[in-house]
């Protein structure tokens, strides 16, 4: 066995199960990256209305990582907490020894991290993606998740942020740790580039399709301005539930809209190959994985200056606006149809994403620190 083999532990508040079937994929993608190199074993623990017994444990393996996840009857809150806590407790038990917990998004779950560290003597570490600690979203903490949140993020060994946006946000939000910024992970091999596209001028948008945040509404009220503009052209929303945007289409009178429910990471691949264009109009963010999947097919980008997205975007690689300004992302995307706007061709933007974003790249970095942990 490798001696640089370790047994990590990975906490997560979001994570894929049969009640949120796509809620948090992107620390289930981190789980599986990570399990590259190591032993990776993922424990989560759900609410289920539809259960009647204490608790069901499910374990499988899923691309090499022990994934168990709990489900618990959703009853009151003080009920609540004590079954998470039997259920976390009674499988930790059951896995053994491990090296370190790998807590992802550090509240409420990293309460069991501080748990395993100031009793178990286990050292933990952050990776933070949650937009929650952005003015003003982080007024809705309150006094006692704040106070419990410090103490975590004290206690962490390293905390890794997404962007240094985060890092200065949280920073300033009073929550004190060693940071190190770590962005977040893209499948290069899987997103690969390609350089025909659709006869079709296409414009692509991929999300979670919540409009307070990804502003979908701006975007489809642009590309009704834009159609008369643009008579070849199809906007393509790939989201849950993105045909809830159907009434809102038929109003502005977009004719040439599809819309694509949930899909896999592989069929995505394949929706950003037909793209000319990628669009995030978004309110908030983080550093969005879609942005670093669209580099990495050599999809070119139009995106709003929020969060660390600017920290993360080269030169000719797209254009970054204001936020929520639709004249300018009119505009933009005008100006990228009409001139057929010449940004870096498609190999140097997955090099880029290669070298920064890869599997290969952020495992190297975790278990560096990883290593620094046990030391």
């Amino acid at each position: 066995m490798d001696k640089n083999k370790l047994h990590i532990l990975f906490l997560s508040s979001w994570y894929p199960s049969r009640v949120f079937p796509t809620n948090g994929d992107f620390v289930q993608r981190h789980a599986e990256t990570m399990a590259i190199e190591h032993e990776i074993t993922v424990i989560h623990v759900v609410t289920d209305e539809k259960i009647t017994k204490k608790i069901e444990i499910i374990e499988k393996n899923i691309h090499n990582v022990r994934t168990i996840i709990a489900y618990i009857p959703s009853k009151n809150l003080i009920y609540k907490f004590f079954s998470f806590y039997k259920a976390y407790a009674s499988i930790i038990k059951k896995i053994g020894f491990y090296n370190l917990v790998h807590l992802n998004i550090t509240y409420p779950k990293g309460l069991i991290a501080l748990y395993l560290k100031k009793i178990k003597k286990k050292p933990y570490i952050i990776t933070e993606h949650w937009t929650g600690y952005q003015y003003p979203l982080n007024k809705s903490l309150g006094f006692f998740k704040t106070l419990i949140t410090k103490s975590i993020v004290k206690n962490a060994s390293f905390v890794c942020p997404v962007s240094k946006n985060l890092a200065s946000e949280m920073q300033q939000f009073g929550l004190n740790g060693n940071y190190k910024i770590i962005p977040n992970i893209v499948n290069t091999t899987l997103f690969s580039t390609k350089t025909s596209k659709s006869e079709t001028f296409k414009i692509l948008h991929v999300s979670n399709m919540l409009d307070v945040q990804k502003n979908v509404s701006g975007i489809i009220k642009t590309m009704s301005n834009l159609q008369t503009k643009i008579p070849n052209f199809e906007l393509v929303l790939v989201g849950e539930k993105s045909n809830r945007y159907k009434d809102l289409a038929n109003s502005v009178n977009l004719k040439n809209i599809t819309f694509i429910d949930q899909i896999s990471q592989k069929e995505l691949v394949k929706h950003f190959h037909d793209a000319h264009l990628f669009v995030l109009f978004s309110n908030y963010e983080n550093l969005p994985c879609v942005i670093l999947e669209s580099f990495s097919t050599g999809t070119p980008v139009i995106t709003t200056n929020i969060g660390g997205i600017s920290e993360f975007f080269p030169q000719n690689f797209g254009k970054i606006i204001s936020k929520n300004n639709m004249v300018e992302l009119e505009a933009e995307i005008f100006d990228f149809y009409n001139s057929q706007k010449i940004y870096k061709n498609p190999t140097e933007m997955h090099n880029y994403a290669e070298h920064n974003f890869s599997q290969k790249v952020i495992c190297e970095i975790y278990t560096n620190l990883y290593l620094k942990m046990i030391e």
